[in-house]
This record gives structure tokens, C-alpha cells and sequence, in this order.
């Protein structure tokens, strides 16, 4: 396994790269964060060439609007590239539910039966480590990154769209505020 990525939170994430798939296990409660991480790592992984996203929430305690909406912005960009695209293994009927409620299982697949990871799971779980810290994020860094996930939900369906407008508002307010009392160097 190669390049690491971590960030102190209430919940562990683990992650692993294997041959055709890379894979982030969500220990504890996935949520805004943690969102950082997810990102970057699939972002880092995606740019790396990597087709197939699985990210593990047998051990995910539930999930915020941030860390489904992280999911949905990485499920879309694999999409637009024409990738395998981004698999959820492991998600009990409560974080299946929550996935399905934001209309997020037309952009990923949850627990797909024909998965090239799917036997060899346990050895997977058990090949797993703790990423390497990444850098923190500035006030405008996270307040970024919660509008964009909202964002994408937003876009997602028109449900979507009327339940997280004044989400939007508000974060896209707070960004603006934030980027007018910020020196230069926190903006970029």
C-alpha cells in the first residue's frame, strides 16, 4: 500500500489500495469531519488512475449530510470519467436508508453482488491501516467543502434540491463573509 492520508476525528478511517480498487473504511460516525479526508483520498486515487472506489461502512455509526454529499461528489466524478465508479460495501438497513432517502444509490452502487472485492472482503478489512495526517483545513477550506457537498446533493433531484436550499444560502453567506475577513493566504 501506498500513499496515506488522516485526519483526527470521532470515528477511525482506514483505507487500503489493492489491484483495480481502493478502499476506505468509515470506523465511528462519517460526517463533515471526516469529509476532508474522503475527498482528498479519492481525489488522490481517481488522479492515480483508480476506477473503482469502495468505501466500507460496516462499522459507520451513521452519516451527515457533509460526509453523503463527499460521497455523491466522488460517485459523480468517477461517473463523468466513465469509471467502475464508487461501491458501498457493507452499509446496514440504516445507512442504506439514509443513502436512498437523498436518491445517492442512482449514483453508487451499495453492496453490488458481482463486486471483484466481494470475496475477498475479510482479508481486505484485515489489510487495512490508518492514513497519514493531511494538512488542516482553513475556516474557508471546510466552509468550502460543506457548501460543495451540499451543492452536490442539491443537484442530485428536486427533493434534494428544496430540502438543502437554505443550507446552500446559508454556507454560500458564511463563505462570502469568511473570504472578506480572511488574509489572502487562507482564500486559496
Amino acid at each position: 500500500m501506498t500513499a496515506f492520508f488522516s485526519v483526527t476525528t470521532e470515528c477511525q478511517i482506514l483505507i487500503g489500495i489493492f489491484n483495480g480498487f481502493s478502499w476506505i473504511r468509515c470506523e465511528g460516525k462519517g460526517s463533515f469531519l471526516n469529509s476532508p479526508l474522503l475527498k482528498e483520498f479519492g481525489a488522490v486515487r481517481m488522479d492515480a488512475g483508480e476506477s473503482c472506489l469502495v468505501v466500507d461502512l460496516e462499522a459507520c455509526t451513521g452519516m451527515d449530510s457533509t460526509f453523503m454529499g463527499t460521497l455523491a461528489g466522488i460517485a459523480s466524478r468517477l461517473s463523468a470519467i466513465g469509471a467502475g465508479g464508487l461501491h458501498i460495501a457493507g452499509a446496514d438497513a440504516r445507512n442504506r436508508r439514509s443513502l436512498e432517502d437523498l436518491g445517492l444509490d442512482f449514483l453508487m452502487e451499495i453492496d453490488p453482488a458481482d463486486a471483484v472485492w466481494l470475496a475477498d472482503i475479510e482479508t481486505i478489512r484485515v489489510d487495512l491501516r490508518p492514513p497519514q495526517p493531511i494538512a488542516s483545513q482553513s475556516p474557508v477550506q471546510r466552509t468550502q467543502l460543506v457548501l460543495d457537498a451540499h451543492r452536490v446533493l442539491s443537484e442530485t433531484n428536486e427533493k434534494n434540491a428544496s430540502s438543502f436550499s437554505t443550507v446552500v444560502h446559508l454556507l454560500e453567506a458564511e463563505l462570502t463573509e469568511k473570504l472578506a475577513l480572511a488574509p489572502k493566504s487562507a482564500r486559496d
